[in-house]
């Protein structure tokens, strides 16, 4: 698998570029936004590992121009532990976000993670996408694969989210966390069962990604209160009104 490592920290990138060579990966490092930018023109890779503290460009930037440009999965790497700074990330169309200092397994898990997801970078195979079948309940409305959740309607084809019959972008894993829910309106999902099938790891540290995925998902649906908290035990979507 080969990986693209946006990293200024030369003894960081050093350390990282061994142990994923170790582990099989063939990493191409870079300490500048602008050259890791060129880089992904130039070649496909598999997983982006991008830091936030970059010399020449803000890291943020540059997630948002690699999103413009590619489905390329990105995980931001960096020391930036605020939650705000995580949603950012995540809301520019990052897959994963990993603070520093970080265990090398947790982050070998979630290259793997994310990898699987997108099919190495490539678009389709997302669950979600294949729940076409899948029945519904609670009052939720499914024609020709379009699930209408109240004010929300999830085209699960075309991947497409409109809130009060506006457009809405989601991210990947935010599009496929709502699918999931919206499939059985009412019914709750346990967080082990959500982390499975979005995240395809059963890696018990997802579990914060996850919050930090649902309170994204909540600011975009402009209806909070449509994503209901189970405490201690997960998450569901608010059944809509009965016609």
């Amino acid at each position: 698998m080969r990986l693209l490592l946006v990293e200024d920290d030369e003894h960081v990138a050093a350390a990282l570029v061994g142990v994923l060579g170790k582990h099989g990966f063939e990493v191409v490092h870079t300490s500048s936004g602008e050259e890791a930018l060129d880089l992904l023109r130039e070649g496909p890779f598999a997983v982006v590992l991008l830091d936030l503290g970059l010399p020449d460009a803000d890291g943020f930037e540059v997630c948002g121009r690699i999103r413009r440009a590619s489905q390329v999965p990105v995980i931001m790497v960096t020391a930036r532990a605020d939650v705000r700074s995580r949603i950012h990330g995540l809301n520019l169309g990052a897959d994963d976000y990993v603070v520093k200092p970080y265990d090398t397994g947790e982050l070998l898990a979630r290259i793997h993670a994310v990898s699987r997801r997108t099919g190495g970078g490539h678009a389709g195979g997302h669950p979600a996408e294949t729940a076409a079948g899948a029945p519904t309940g609670n009052g939720a409305g499914r024609v020709d694969g379009v699930l209408a959740l109240g004010p929300v309607t999830v085209d699960l084809a075309t991947r497409r989210v409109r809130v009060d019959g506006d457009p809405v972008s989601l991210t990947r894993k935010e599009f496929d966390l709502l699918a999931l829910l919206g499939q059985r309106p009412g019914v709750v999902f346990r967080r082990e069962q959500i982390i499975s099938d979005v995240w395809q790891t059963s890696w018990e540290g997802t579990g914060r990604t996850l919050e930090v995925h649902v309170a994204s998902l909540r600011a975009k649906l402009r209806h909070p209160e449509l994503v209901e908290t189970v405490r201690g035990v997960g998450y569901r979507l608010a059944p809509p009104p009965a016609p």
